[in-house]
């Protein structure tokens, strides 16, 4: 397996720059232009649109674009006692963290007669997306199922890719059902984006947009997002990505399925291993070379590691430092004692401690919530979490004597700033005693 190797020391700062950059193509130009493209003529045309472009990228010819009634009994008829457990249990368990994500109304009195609130509210509308291509993702259903529903949002659609056959997925349909959600949709791509965002004849307009997808549904999500009459987005969730530090305590094997899991998502997938010792590196290359052949989607992770790397450091700091800078998805932590250096960790997606954390956990019932920003987003956008479905709003109130009490700093400060209508609404009121209301 040739994965290129990397002395982080004998390498130059344009050097360094390269080897971390991400293989995603969704700044391509050519993506950038077809999404705007399918946007205008889904604005444009609608429900017709949607048939046209489902026909033309999955090859199938919809009559209807809802998922019935009897798809979603169809669907869990056709999943076996411990496909139904494992939704259940994925399901208690992101319901158990997210729960106690709700936040507290805030109500105090700053001064004597000035009260300060806030109080919070669930998003009117929520539009959930789910891939479905090679691999269907019925926990990503449930990763923004839960949460939409756990807030209370009383519009909740999602919409999935649908199969060869014309249906959804029926591990997608029962976890999506299972985790709250009602109304689904058989769309994908930039279409299922531009549906959700602007609505149509069958699918509901949303007020924001959440769920991980291709280059071309990130894309989507972006462009929607710059309309102000538009759909807002979560995040830039695109192509999956890890990063594993490994010192000479680390489990080669561990480390190497690490790396394998997330090359398995997508040939645009990216893994990098930052590791202190060179014969676990080369130990961890044997390892993937051996794991890969027992592997079914051996192609997509072939292509996967054409563009993934292994650097090696002299230290963990000099890790740690990558890591922060990189700011991946995943992070693991596959080192002597790792929790002692859970603080100086500052951008991560998700963190997994210690060799018995793999990510594949993360990925479907530990709790956590797996729709993570990518592509060096985690720098300043945090993972999927319950106060996105929410939005917050402020309340004040004053009585006459906090309002007395505040004015002369208003005043002042408006003064200060050559806002004479901002003093006078306050000066004025003072010329007159507090009304009756």
């Amino acid at each position: 397996m040739n994965i290129p190797q990397y002395v982080w020391s004998e390498t130059s700062a344009e050097q360094k720059a390269a080897i971390l950059q991400r293989a995603t193509c969704a700044a391509d130009d050519s993506i950038g232009s077809d999404v705007i493209a399918i946007i205008d003529e889904v604005r444009r045309h609608g429900d017709s649109a949607l048939r046209s472009f489902t026909s033309q990228f999955d090859s199938v010819e919809l009559a209807s674009l809802e998922v019935s009634e009897a798809e979603f009994l169809q669907a869990e008829k056709e999943l076996d006692h411990d496909q139904l457990e494992a939704i259940d249990t994925a399901i208690a368990n992101v319901r158990r963290f997210h729960e106690q994500q709700r936040p507290i109304d805030i109500d105090i009195e700053t001064i004597e007669g000035v009260r300060c609130q806030r109080i919070s509210h669930p998003l009117d509308s929520v539009g959930l997306y789910v891939p479905a291509g090679s691999a269907p993702l019925p926990s990503t259903a449930i990763m923004l199922g839960v949460p939409a529903s756990i807030a209370g949002c009383p519009e909740r659609i999602l919409c999935t890719p649908c199969q060869a056959d014309g249906r959804a997925d029926p591990g997608i349909l029962t976890a999506s059902r299972r985790a709250g959600i009602g109304r689904i949709f058989k769309l994908g791509g930039a279409q299922a984006i531009a549906a959700m965002a602007y609505g149509t004849e069958s699918v509901p307009k949303v007020e924001k947009i959440f769920g991980p997808g291709n280059a071309w549904v990130t894309a989507a999500k972006i462009t929607v997002a710059g309309d102000p009459a538009c759909a807002a987005m979560d995040m830039p969730a695109g192509p999956s990505e890890v990063l594993v530090i490994a010192d000479k305590f680390a489990d080669a094997g561990f480390v190497a399925s690490d790396l394998l899991s997330q090359a398995e998502h997508g040939p645009d997938s990216q893994v990098i291993l930052v590791s202190t010792d060179v014969a676990l590196a080369n130990t961890v290359v044997d390892e993937i070379e051996k794991q890969l052949e027992r592997l079914d989607r051996q192609q997509i992770v072939a292509t996967a590691l054409q563009h993934s790397c292994i650097i090696l450091v002299d230290n963990v700091d000099e890790a740690i430092l990558i890591s922060n800078g990189y700011a991946p998805e995943h992070l693991l932590l596959q080192v002597h004692q790792p929790r002692k250096l859970l603080p100086r960790i500052r951008n991560a997606g998700s963190v997994f401690l210690g060799p018995w954390s793999p990510e594949s956990v993360g990925d479907y019932c530990s709790g956590t919530n797996h729709v993570l920003p990518t592509n060096g987003a985690a720098k300043c956008y945090s993972s999927l979490g319950l106060d996105q479905f929410l939005r917050h709003m402020t309340v004040q109130e004053l009585s006459h004597d906090g309002l007395c009490a505040l004015a002369p700093a208003v005043i002042e400060l408006a003064t200060m700033e050559g806002l004479d209508g901002h003093a006078r609404a306050v000066s004025r009121r003072l010329r007159q005693e507090a009304p009756c209301l």
